[in-house]
C-alpha cells in the first residue's frame, strides 16, 4: 500500500545544535529594561534583601521572573527559559535560589513590595520622559482605570473562597493607566483581596487609588490633570468623597447603580432635556441620548458632583434588566468635570471599556492564576506581572510604530519575541544573527535602532 503524501515536509531532528538562541526577539526588553534604568532601580532598592557573599542580585532574580512571565512563563519554574540561554540573558539563579528569595521578601512585611514600587515608579518617569509625544501624558493628563478581576484557585490557597460569580478563587482590584487609542496601557496598581471580597468596598477602592497615585510622576497625584475611572463598583459615598478632598480635587468618572430614584425620574425627564450621544468619530449613535440629572438626586453627594444617564435602544435580541425603563437600557455615571458638555462627558467614561482589554491582555500574562500558597507571597507574584507588564508597555511606548505599537502580549511574543538566532562570538563581541525570512525581522531591528538612540540612564 502507497504510504499517503503528507502536506508538510519531513526533517530529521538531532539534538547537537550549538550556538543558537532561542526567545532572541527578547532583546528588545533587555534594551527596554537597560535605557530606562530598570535592572539598576530595582537592584538598589532590593540590596538590603542580599546575603553576604551571595552570588546572584535579588534585584537581577526579580527582574528575571518579570521578564520570563513577559514572554509567557506563569510560575517561578519558568526562568529557566532564561537560564538556558546565558549568552542573551546573563546567568540566572537556580530554583530552590528563587524560592528563598520569594519567601524572603514575602516575610518582610510589605517593605519589599514598596522597595519594588518605589523602583517602578522612578522607572516610569523616565519612560514617559523619552517616550515624548507616545507618553500617556502627552497632552498633559493621565487617566487611571480602576476595575477588578477574578482569578480562579485550582487549589486550596490562603484567602482563596467562594466569588460573586460562584466560582473559587481570589478578587484582586488593577489599575491601568490609559494609553488612548494610539497605545494600550501599563499597570499601576494591583491590590490582592479574597474571592468574597464586595465589589463596592471604597476603602479598597480608596488604597487602589493611593497605590495608582504614587507610581505617576508627582505633578499627577493630585490636581484636575489626572482622571479617575471606575465602573459602578466605585460608585459609594466614601469613595466619591475621597476623590473629591485630595488636593485640588481629582477628576473622576465613576459608574452609578441605577437605585429607585433614579429609575423612577428617567421616564419623566423632558424630550428637550435629551442630548443625542456622540461616537469616537464624533458621529451620533443610532437610539442612544444622555441628560444631566439635578436636584435632590445628588443631593447628599460631594459639591460639583454631575449626574449624568444614558439611554438607549437594546440591540436585538438583548434581555432587559429591572433597572431599565420604558423598554429603554439606562445607564449612569458621576463625574465632577465642569463645562464640558454631557454627550463627550458620557463618551469619555464609555472609552473606561478599555479596561476590560487590559484585563484581558494581563491575564495572559502572569494572573490567570496565583502559582503560590500563602498571600503574602502573591502579593510578590502579582509586583512580578506588573513588571512584566510595565515592560510590555513600555517597550513598544519606545521602540515600536503604527500598529505594532497597539499589540497585545500574545502577538508581541509570536511575532516579535520567539524569533530564533545564530549567536556568533567574534572578539569580545556577541552578536545574535536573526533568520532573515522571518517575516517580523525587519520590526525587531528597526525598534532595536531606535532604544539604541535613546540617551543612557544616569
Amino acid at each position: 500500500m502507497k504510504e499517503p503524501i503528507s502536506s508538510y515536509p519531513r526533517v530529521r531532528v538531532q539534538a547537537d545544535g550549538r550556538r543558537v538562541a532561542s526567545q532572541a526577539g527578547a532583546v528588545l526588553l533587555l534594551e527596554t529594561v537597560r535605557k530606562i534604568g530598570l535592572d539598576q532601580a530595582i537592584s538598589t532598592a532590593l540590596a538590603s534583601w542580599r546575603k553576604p557573599r551571595a552570588v546572584h542580585d535579588p534585584g537581577k532574580i526579580l527582574l528575571d521572573l518579570a521578564l520570563a512571565v513577559a514572554l509567557g512563563g506563569d510560575c517561578l519554574a519558568d526562568v529557566a527559559m532564561l537560564r538556558c540561554e546565558p549568552a542573551v540573558f546573563g546567568p540566572a539563579a537556580s530554583d530552590p535560589t528563587v524560592s528563598r528569595l520569594i519567601d524572603t521578601l514575602a516575610g518582610s512585611d510589605e517593605k519589599a513590595l514598596q522597595a519594588i514600587r518605589s523602583a517602578r515608579a522612578e522607572a516610569r518617569s523616565r519612560v514617559w520622559s523619552l517616550a515624548g509625544k507616545n507618553a500617556p501624558d502627552a497632552d498633559g493628563r493621565v487617566t487611571v482605570d480602576i476595575d477588578g478581576v477574578l482569578v480562579i484557585a485550582h487549589s486550596d490557597k490562603e484567602d482563596a473562597a467562594a466569588t460573586w460569580k460562584k466560582t473559587y478563587g481570589h478578587h484582586p482590584l488593577t489599575a491601568f493607566v490609559d494609553h488612548g487609542p494610539g497605545g494600550t496601557s501599563e499597570p499601576v496598581a494591583a491590590l490582592l483581596r479574597p474571592g468574597n471580597a464586595g465589589s463596592n468596598t471604597a476603602a479598597d477602592h480608596i488604597t487602589t487609588a493611593q497605590l495608582a497615585l504614587a507610581q505617576l510622576p508627582k505633578r499627577y497625584r493630585r490636581g484636575r490633570q489626572t482622571l479617575i475611572r471606575t465602573d459602578s463598583a466605585g460608585g459609594t459615598h466614601d469613595f466619591v468623597s475621597w476623590l473629591a478632598r485630595r488636593g485640588r480635587w481629582l477628576s473622576y468618572s465613576v459608574g452609578m447603580v441605577i437605585n429607585e430614584a433614579i429609575h423612577e425620574h428617567v421616564p419623566k425627564i423632558p424630550a428637550s432635556a435629551w442630548t443625542p450621544a456622540v461616537e469616537t468619530d464624533g458621529g451620533a449613535p443610532d437610539g442612544a441620548w444622555v441628560a444631566e440629572l439635578t436636584g435632590r438626586l445628588v443631593d447628599g453627594w460631594s459639591n460639583g458632583m454631575r449626574l449624568i444617564v444614558r439611554k438607549e435602544r437594546p440591540h436585538p435580541g438583548a434581555q432587559l434588566r429591572i433597572t431599565d425603563a420604558d423598554g429603554m437600557r439606562i445607564t449612569c455615571f458621576a463625574t465632577n468635570t465642569p463645562h464640558l458638555p454631557i454627550a463627550e462627558l458620557e463618551l469619555r467614561h464609555r472609552l473606561r471599556a478599555r479596561a476590560e482589554d487590559r484585563i484581558r491582555a494581563a491575564r495572559a500574562t502572569g494572573p490567570r492564576n496565583l502559582p503560590l500558597h500563602t498571600t503574602a507571597q502573591n502579593k510578590v507574584w502579582l509586583e512580578i506581572v506588573q513588571i512584566a507588564l510595565d515592560l510590555l508597555a513600555w517597550m513598544p511606548m519606545l521602540a515600536l510604530t503604527g500598529k505594532a505599537r497597539l499589540w497585545e502580549p500574545r502577538r508581541l511574543r509570536f511575532r516579535l519575541f520567539s524569533a530564533a538566532a545564530q549567536l556568533v562570538t567574534t572578539g569580545r563581541r556577541r552578536i545574535l544573527r536573526l533568520s532573515a525570512h522571518w517575516p517580523w525581522t525587519g520590526e525587531i531591528t528597526a525598534a532595536l535602532e531606535r532604544l539604541t538612540l535613546l540617551p543612557a540612564p544616569g
